[in-house]
């Protein structure tokens, strides 16, 4: 088995405990590998303003270090040099507007400077919660409002469970062919451009870096970290994850409030 040398690593529910922050135990792990040249990559469906802070607290910035965002959608140094980018039609706005009008249900954009953008004029709380994790300015508009130079990253619609379940099947009818529409947690329902996931993310930052399969790890706990572990050798998912997270996994460490991502470096990659 080769050294771990690239390491991607979930945000919501994985880097961060019950409680929004990063357990001391993560923060010395993420250390100490990166001072033995890990690449270890924030992998997040959180825009850059999102997962700035966690990249402080780890340590790690420049531009030989590497963050991925949008679910996939942009992989960058840290430094903000873009290495590849996926993004959508500005004209789908105008189709998601339609579509959330349709079934009642809360969508918005996220552009590339991590702002987000949509047409209800009533905000559920998801979207508020989103807007304010993110570190991102939420605007309401008219759908031939939108910015000039505007660039749409990804969308979202959120709500309840219950509802989500239900819009899922007719959002993957009209969208599917040609997008990329995930899960990301149990109130966000993501639509992205097809060639955006973590899973191809990883792959392409891995073929940036002249990295083998066996050489990447990755660890994450919900249903859109699974394209990640088809690429990676190892995969971990979180004592809290998923069922179909910790089915598909290598390894199932501890919670996300405890020390579940040090467990998992002291195990692969140390």
């Amino acid at each position: 088995m080769k050294k771990i040398k690239l390491v991607t690593i979930d945000v919501d529910e994985t880097l961060l405990n019950s409680q929004h922050q990063i357990v001391p135990s993560t923060i010395t792990a993420v250390k100490k590998a990166a001072e033995q040249g890990v690449k270890v990559v924030i992998c997040s469906g959180r825009p850059p303003a999102g997962v700035a802070p966690f990249l402080e607290q780890l340590g790690l910035s420049g531009n030989d270090q590497y963050v991925i965002t949008y679910n996939g959608g942009v992989i960058e140094t840290i430094s903000g040099n873009i290495v590849q980018k996926h993004v959508l039609p500005t004209s789908d706005f105008e189709k998601f507007s339609q579509f959330s009008n349709k079934y009642q249900v809360n969508f918005n954009v996220l552009d590339d400077h991590s702002q987000i953008y949509t047409t209800n004029h009533q905000i559920n709380w998801f979207t508020v919660v989103q807007a304010n994790e993110n570190e991102a300015g939420l605007t309401v508009l008219d759908p031939t409002d939108l910015p000039v130079n505007f660039t749409l990253v990804k969308s979202l619609f959120t709500g309840p469970v219950e509802l989500l379940d239900q819009i899922e099947t007719p959002l993957k009818a009209q969208f599917g062919e040609g997008y990329y529409i995930v899960r990301s947690s149990p109130v966000f329902l993501e639509v992205l451009n097809a060639k955006a996931s973590k899973g191809q993310a990883t792959s392409d930052l891995a073929q940036y870096l002249d990295l083998q399969k066996d050489e990447i790890m990755a660890i994450g706990d919900e249903r859109n970290d699974l394209s990640m572990f088809e690429v990676a050798g190892t995969s971990i998912a979180m004592g809290n994850a998923h069922a179909a997270v910790k089915e598909a996994a290598t390894f199932v460490t501890s919670d996300n409030d405890h020390d579940g991502i040090a467990e998992a470096f002291e195990k692969f990659v140390f």
